[in-house]
């Protein structure tokens, strides 16, 4: 699905097109009605008024009015999904097999597992970014356990060992291409024409986790380590790299090339950011401020750090990132149901992850109705040696029934595997979906 995109600061060229860098923007001739009829396709969807309804769902949800749970699912084992050959590409081009695949997963998400997703009648059409990045690129070693699988064993080279490395760290470069968005929007706009509206648009949003940029740099067991042996240490690596994420978001905001994320967008990591809370009251849609955005934070590898070190060494920093934006995230697969307090100290907080591994009754009771519980069931499920849906349907109801008078979104990702069993996958979102419009 085109719109669950995020601006990930690192590596020479970020076109928000999976960090795919192309030499040009050719459409083979044979590729245009293909790709047209998959827009026509799009379109049809998109004018649906269920569209709309799911629009006032997720805007009532972020601006923590009543409503019941809302649903969404990503991240997802598309190698796997492809059981009736649907999501084949038939283009010849990479840019058009790009955009072809971008249609597929959009139509193939609406057929078989639409919860609460919405389908607009846009293309999105990303700025395209050229950025030095922050110096360091991970040096790792890969096991694989599926060839067609993107989800991979890594193991990092330590590259971060004392002061001395910290000037590896840079200050990232970012440098707008003009002429190659200008192509690249001209042959979109010339090949949607009259189906999708494509837009031009800058960056909508940042996924903020300098923790987990750190660790493949530094090393899981070695940076813990040093939290406790070299903690002068590690405050240098940290407020080193947090100016050079700063820096790189000021170069954005100066040069014009952000986006509203108010809309079909993924907010942190958690669902859309449908919000009548931003843009700020004095919005100017000629510059697009940080602050009339979504933002976000997470420490994922900090699951077991105490609440005070959480705060010291990673929280800390991240305040000086998120106080910057109109409403935040926080969390991803980190279980923060014991730094619930903690985490009120961020400026503009308004959802937290609740991730499978923390305690969802201890978590409801810390954040009440005060921001929205975003919930993250375990994908393990599809593993099973034994698929019941029964059972699964009495188990959501157990669980949602605990979202009674919440603000919850309910986010199904990092679903590395379905087994080769999609149908699952299918039954999972059509039971989720029954239930949850039982409360």
């Amino acid at each position: 699905m085109e719109e669950q995109v995020f601006a990930y600061p690192y590596g020479i060229l970020n076109q928000f097109e999976g960090k795919r860098a192309y030499k040009d923007y050719i459409i083979a001739k044979e590729d245009e009605a293909i790709l047209r009829e998959l827009a026509e396709k799009k379109a049809e969807i998109a004018q649906k008024s269920v569209q709309g309804k799911k629009i006032d769902l997720w805007k009532k949800l972020n601006d923590l009015e009543d409503t019941r749970p809302l649903l969404w699912i990503n991240e997802l084992p598309w190698h796997e999904l492809n059981v009736d050959g649907e999501l084949h590409t038939k283009t010849k081009t990479p840019f058009s097999k790009f955009l072809e695949t971008r249609l597929k997963r959009t139509l193939y998400c609406w057929k078989h597992i639409p919860v609460d997703m919405v389908v607009e009648p846009t293309l999105p059409c990303y700025v395209v970014i050229e950025s030095t990045g922050f110096g360091i690129s991970e040096e790792v070693d890969i096991a694989i356990t599926d060839v067609e699988s993107e989800v991979v064993s890594r193991e990092f080279t330590q590259q971060i060992k004392d002061e001395e490395d910290l000037e590896k760290i840079k200050l990232p470069r970012i440098d707008y291409k003009e002429k190659e968005t200008k192509k690249k929007y001209q042959v979109m706009k010339n090949l949607f024409d009259g189906i999708l509206d494509v837009e031009k648009t800058g960056i909508p949003g940042f996924w903020f986790s300098p923790w987990d940029e750190l660790i493949r740099w530094w090393g899981v067991q070695e940076a813990l380590t040093d939290l406790v042996l070299r903690p002068r240490f590690v405050h240098k690596v940290m407020e080193k790299l947090t100016d050079a994420y700063l820096y790189m978001l000021s170069q954005y905001e100066d040069k014009n090339l952000l986006a509203l994320n108010n809309g079909n967008y993924r907010a942190g990591s958690g669902g859309l950011g449908f919000t009548d809370k931003l843009p700020q009251k004095d919005f100017d849609p000629s510059r697009i401020r940080t602050q009339d955005l979504w933002g976000s934070g997470a420490a994922q590898i900090f699951s077991d750090v105490s609440p005070d070190m959480h705060y010291e060494f990673a929280l800390s920093y991240e305040i000086k990132w998120m106080e910057k934006f109109g409403l935040n995230y926080y969390g991803c697969c980190e279980p923060l149901d014991r730094k619930i307090d903690l985490l009120k100290k961020i400026p503009n907080l308004r959802k937290i992850s609740i991730s499978p591994w923390a305690d969802l009754d201890s978590a409801i009771e810390k954040m009440g109705k005060d921001y929205v519980i975003s919930y993250k069931p375990n994908p393990a499920i599809f593993t099973a040696d034994n698929w019941d849906p029964k059972n699964i349907r009495i188990e959501l109801q157990k669980t949602f029934e605990k979202f009674r008078g919440y603000r919850v979104e309910v986010i199904l990702k990092d679903i590395s595997t379905v087994k080769y069993k999609p149908q699952r996958l299918w039954e999972w979102a059509k039971i989720a979906t029954e239930v949850a419009k039982e409360l």
